[in-house]
C-alpha cells in the first residue's frame, strides 16, 4: 500500500507540474536534502545495530572489518534489507510529492477560507481567539520557548522514527504498518489542503501573536512567509517552495499516528507515555503559535486515525490479530494436547506414499 500511495501521489505531482510548467524539486531541510538525510539516518541505525556486535566478536583490531561484514550478513540478509529500502523509497516519493503539491497550492487554489475557519474558532471559544486563550493561560515567556522546542522537534522526529521503525523493529509487519501510515498521512493531508486552502491564524491575523518572544518557531514562520511571497511573485525563477497551508494539521496527524501505533506494538509504558505527551504538547503548540485553527487539529486527528486504520488493513494487521485470537495459547498440558491433535489431523490428511 505504501508503494501504491507513493505512485499515486507522485503521478499527481507530475501532472500538476506539467500543467503549471514548473519543475519538481527536492525539498531541502536543515538536515540536508531528503534523498541524503533518509539514507544517512538508516545507515547510522544499521551501524548502531552491527558495529557493537562486531566489536564484541572481534578478537583483535584487524579482525573488526571481517566481523562487521559477517554480522551485517547475519543480521541484514537481502530478505530483511529489502523492506527497509522499499519503505524508504516509498516514503521519499510520497514526501517529495507532498511538498511539491503544497508548493503548487496557492497557484492552483488561490482562494482562502481563513475568515470562515477563524469564525468557527471564535464560535467554539466564546468569541475569543483560541491562541489568545492559551497566551493568557500559559503566558508568553517560558512557555513560548518550551513549546517552540516541542514544535520544532517534529522536524527530527519524523525521519528518526521512520528509521527506527524500519531498522530496529524486530517485526517487519509493524514497521510496514507505520511507514504505510506515514505515506497515507502525507497523501490525505495534501488532499485536505486543496479542500480548504488557508494560511493559518499567524498569517491571517498576525496582530494576535506580536506579544510572543522571538523563538525558533517565529523565525521559521518569517522564513516561510518570505518563501511564499517569492513563489507567488516569480514561481519560475526561484528554488524556494511554498510551505504554508493550515487545514489540516499534519503535525497533529503524524504524531497522533505514531502514538496510536505505539500503543498497540510498543511494550514500554515510558515510550508510549512520552509519545502521548509529545502529541499533546504539539497540539497545544500549533494553536499557541497560530499555525492552525481548532478545526485544523480536529481534521489532523481524523487523518491520523484514518491513516492508521487503512494502513493496518493494507498491511494485514487485522488479519494477524484475528488469527492470534483464534489460536489457543499452547502452553502446559492443554497446549501439548492441542499440538498432538493438530499433528494427527495433518498426518491423516496427508496422502499416503504410492
Amino acid at each position: 500500500m505504501a508503494v501504491a500511495v507513493a505512485l499515486v501521489t507522485g503521478a499527481v505531482a507530475v501532472v500538476c507540474a506539467v500543467v503549471l510548467g514548473l519543475p519538481l524539486r527536492d525539498p531541502d531541510g536543515f538536515l540536508g536534502p531528503t534523498y541524503v538525510r533518509l539514507p544517512l539516518i538508516a545507515a547510522l541505525l544499521l551501524a548502531v545495530d552491527v558495529l557493537p556486535r562486531a566489536l564484541v566478536r572481534a578478537r583483535s583490531p584487524r579482525a573488526v572489518p571481517e566481523e562487521v561484514l559477517g554480522v551485517a550478513r547475519d543480521r541484514w540478509p537481502w530478505r530483511r534489507l529489502r523492506p527497509v529500502l522499499v519503505g524508504l523509497a516509498a516514503f521519499y516519493v510520497t514526501y517529495v510529492a507532498y511538498r511539491n503539491l503544497k508548493n503548487y497550492l496557492p497557484l492552483l487554489r488561490p482562494g482562502l477560507v481563513d475568515d470562515e475557519l477563524a469564525g468557527t474558532d471564535r464560535a467554539l471559544t466564546g468569541g475569543v481567539a483560541p491562541a489568545e486563550v492559551l497566551h493568557d493561560l500559559l503566558g508568553t515567556g517560558v512557555a513560548a520557548h518550551v513549546l517552540s522546542w516541542v514544535y520544532l522537534a517534529f522536524l527530527v522526529f519524523v525521519p528518526a522514527s521512520l528509521g527506527l521503525a524500519l531498522v530496529l523493529r524486530g517485526r517487519s509487519g509493524h514497521a510496514c504498518w507505520y511507514v504505510t501510515a506515514l505515506c497515507l498521512n502525507w497523501a490525505l493531508g495534501t488532499a485536505s489542503y486543496y479542500v480548504l486552502p488557508s494560511r493559518g491564524p499567524v498569517y491571517a491575523q498576525p496582530g494576535l501573536f506580536w506579544d510572543l518572544p522571538e523563538t525558533g518557531v517565529s523565525r521559521l514562520q518569517d522564513s516561510l512567509l518570505v518563501s511564499r511571497w517569492i513563489v507567488l511573485g516569480d514561481p519560475q525563477g526561484t528554488e524556494r517552495l511554498n510551505s504554508i497551508a493550515a487545514f489540516a494539521s499534519l503535525h497533529v496527524s503524524i504524531i497522533f499516528t505514531a502514538a496510536l501505533i505505539a500503543q498497540f506494538v510498543v511494550a514500554s509504558v515510558a515510550v508510549r507515555a512520552a509519545l502521548w505527551g509529545f502529541f499533546g504538547l504539539t497540539a497545544i503548540a500549533t494553536i499557541y503559535f497560530g499555525w492552525h485553527y481548532l478545526l485544523d487539529d480536529v481534521a489532523g486527528l481524523a487523518i491520523g486515525a484514518l491513516s492508521v486504520l487503512l494502513a493496518a488493513w493494507g498491511t494485514g494487521q487485522f488479519r494477524g490479530r484475528r488469527q492470534s485470537v483464534r489460536v489457543p495459547h499452547e502452553t502446559g498440558v492443554a497446549g501439548a494436547r492441542e499440538r498432538r491433535r493438530r499433528f494427527r489431523r495433518r498426518t491423516q490428511a496427508a496422502p499416503s506414499p504410492s
